[in-house]
C-alpha cells in the first residue's frame, strides 16, 4: 500500500508565502511524477505544479514565477514553495504522485488526503 501524508496548509495574508509538503511511504519502486493539484469552491480540480523524477517541472501561467516546486527522490518528498499568494490562490490543494510499486507493474495515481490553503485580501 501507498500512502501519500501532506502538511503545511494554512491561512496567509495576500503577498505572503506558504511551503507544502508531501512524503509518500509504502511500497515504492519508482516515482516517475510528482505534483499538486487544487480545487477552489465550485471549481473543478486543476494542475498547479508538476515535477518528474530528472528534475523536469511545469507551471500553468496561473502560477508560474510564484510557486516552485522541488523535490527529495531519498525522501519520496514534493515541496511547493508559494510566494506572492493571491486570494484566488485559495484552495484544498492536493498531492498527487505517479508511483511504481514493483518493476512488474505499470504506475499507478494515489492521491493525498488535501490541505487547504487561504488567502486573506
Amino acid at each position: 500500500q501507498v500512502q501519500l501524508v501532506e502538511s503545511g496548509g494554512g491561512l496567509v495574508q495576500a503577498g505572503g508565502s506558504l511551503r507544502l509538503s508531501c512524503a509518500a511511504s509504502g511500497t515504492i519502486f519508482s516515482i516517475p511524477a510528482m505534483g499538486w493539484y487544487r480545487q477552489a469552491p465550485g471549481k473543478q480540480r486543476e494542475l498547479a505544479a508538476s515535477i518528474t523524477n530528472g528534475g523536469s517541472t511545469y507551471y500553468p501561467d496561473s502560477v508560474k514565477g510564484r510557486f516552485t516546486i522541488s523535490r527529495d527522490n531519498a525522501k519520496n518528498t514534493v515541496y511547493l514553495q508559494m510566494a506572492s499568494l493571491k486570494p484566488e490562490d485559495t484552495a484544498v490543494y492536493y498531492c498527487n504522485a505517479r508511483i511504481r510499486s514493483d518493476v512488474r507493474v505499470r504506475a499507478e495515481d494515489y492521491w493525498g488526503q488535501g490541505t487547504q490553503v487561504t488567502v486573506s485580501s
